[in-house]
């Protein structure tokens, strides 16, 4: 397997670090750097993979094994372009994807790549050693490293903790000299209220890939500048992943088999759920092509009595377009944001499908996501002691705060006057780089704010 070069780096870190630090906030499912520029404006920082310009980088990592002059090298990529590889040789690539949901999991001690040793803190310095090798990184980096962290790190029992000595022991191999850590609500609060000078309490819904946050942060003017006192905090486990699998749920998985039956001796038996487990991940379902996963459903289409179901669902697979499918979800997903109803059309592999799907049905699906996001702002309302009426502020940010579901749940309890968003994908990056520029930076750090209510 030959690396792919792709489109040469675009040298954009280096102008973003005129600044003394740098803000990072490492998603679940993208990640985005932040800096101040030489002329003196914060923004993030970009990069470029065929021909399109991003700034919101995908949180993946492939590594794969060429044959080298003596012993095979084993290399890696971030972003887009480990995508490009592990697409091109899926049972050949070790392909990471959410990782983020392991840091704080204290049963996690390393897994293997090649022979040798990964900790967390291993894959998480490879990753940003490349994100920072296609930014362009021949510029030195700041000093100062500000970093976003969940209000809850994913897990039954997270260890928040070790989940930031784990991000230092990545990061101190880049020679920052000092590393702090803030809450993500909290760093999108900064953005939204530090231009503001009148005194506001404000509500933060930080909408990710895997999870959603909520803080209530109230902030004073003084001489000195605006002073933020965290409240309370909440969080859930829910977000946009959850919203593409409900569509996948409920649009895709039953035109490949899902729900359908087949034939064993006498009995008409359910198709088995854990072949469709395998969606939530859109890699999972590539690497089911050498699992022995499609031997077994061809003998299920056998006795199917949908068979052009299965079969389907096994061109699916023996196609390698899983990432194509998924792709073709987000998008209606996002139609559906800003219209009634979505068309999900998708043509590879011999497989097609062209589906028109309801905002309605899509608001029914995600119902009970809904109700838990709900309890969440609820708690983090309860943790504070302050009704809706004295929330002055709602700040959403990420790509699910489009959705119009979710935007009415803080609409229908604030008032529309009172909810704003903007810079959804960036406004947590541009903050943590905003509140590294701060002389009393200690303040809006998560040693200061567990001083806050509900923070675990």
């Amino acid at each position: 397997m030959s690396r792919s070069p792709g489109a040469a780096p675009a040298p954009r870190l280096k102008s973003a670090m005129m600044s003394s630090s740098i803000g990072i906030d490492f998603g679940t499912t993208n990640t985005v750097l932040a800096a101040k520029t030489a002329d003196g404006i914060v923004q993030p920082v970009t990069f470029q993979h065929a021909d399109a310009e991003f700034s919101s980088f995908r949180s993946v990592l492939a590594f794969w094994r060429e044959e080298g002059e003596w012993l095979p090298e084993t290399l890696c990529e971030a972003g887009p372009w480990a995508i490009d590889a592990f697409i091109a040789y899926p049972t050949e690539t070790r392909f990471f994807q959410s990782f983020k949901t392991y840091a704080a999991n204290r049963g996690f001690q390393h897994t293997q790549v090649y022979g040798k040793r990964y900790r967390f803190e291993d894959i998480l310095a490879a990753f940003f050693e490349q994100v920072n090798a296609r930014a362009g990184g021949a510029a030195p980096l700041p000093r100062r490293l500000v970093l976003g962290r969940p209000v809850k790190f994913a897990g039954p029992k997270p260890d928040a903790a070790l989940a930031q000595q784990r991000y230092e022991a990545a990061f101190r191999r880049f020679g920052f000299e000092e590393i702090h850590h803030v809450m993500e609500p909290i760093a999108a609060a900064y953005y939204y209220a530090h231009k503001q000078t009148r005194a506001s309490t404000v509500l933060v819904g930080d909408f990710g890939g895997g999870t959603s946050d909520f803080s209530i942060v109230s902030f004073e003017p003084t001489p000195s500048g605006m002073h933020a006192r965290p409240v309370a905090f909440s969080g859930v486990g829910i977000a946009g992943d959850t919203f593409d699998f409900r569509i996948i749920e409920h649009v895709v998985a039953p035109v490949l088999g899902k729900g359908s039956k087949y034939r064993s001796f006498e009995k008409l038996l359910d198709m088995p759920q854990s072949y469709y487990h395998s969606f939530a991940r859109w890699s999972d379902l590539c690497l089911m092509r050498s699992s022995g996963a499609v031997a077994e459903l061809k003998r299920l289409a056998a006795a199917s009595v949908e068979p052009e179901k299965i079969e389907r669902f096994i061109a699916l697979i023996e196609g390698n377009v899983a990432y194509s499918l998924y792709k073709a979800v987000s998008e209606a997903k996002t139609q559906l944001s800003r219209d009634e109803s979505a068309r999900l059309t998708f043509a590879a592999a011999g497989v097609e499908l062209d589906a028109q799907i309801a905002r309605a049905d899509f608001e029914r699906w995600i119902a009970r996501d809904l109700a838990h996001i709900s309890a969440s702002i609820d708690d983090a309302l309860a943790k504070a002691g302050l009704a809706a009426d004295a929330i002055d502020r709602v700040f959403l940010t990420g790509g699910t705060s489009f959705v119009p579901a979710v935007r009415r749940l803080f609409t229908k309890r604030f008032g529309v006057e009172k909810v704003d968003s903007g810079d959804e994908f960036v406004s947590i990056a541009n903050g943590l780089a905003l509140i590294g520029e701060e002389e009393d930076i200690a303040r809006w750090t998560v040693d200061e704010c567990a001083t806050g209510n509900g923070v675990a």
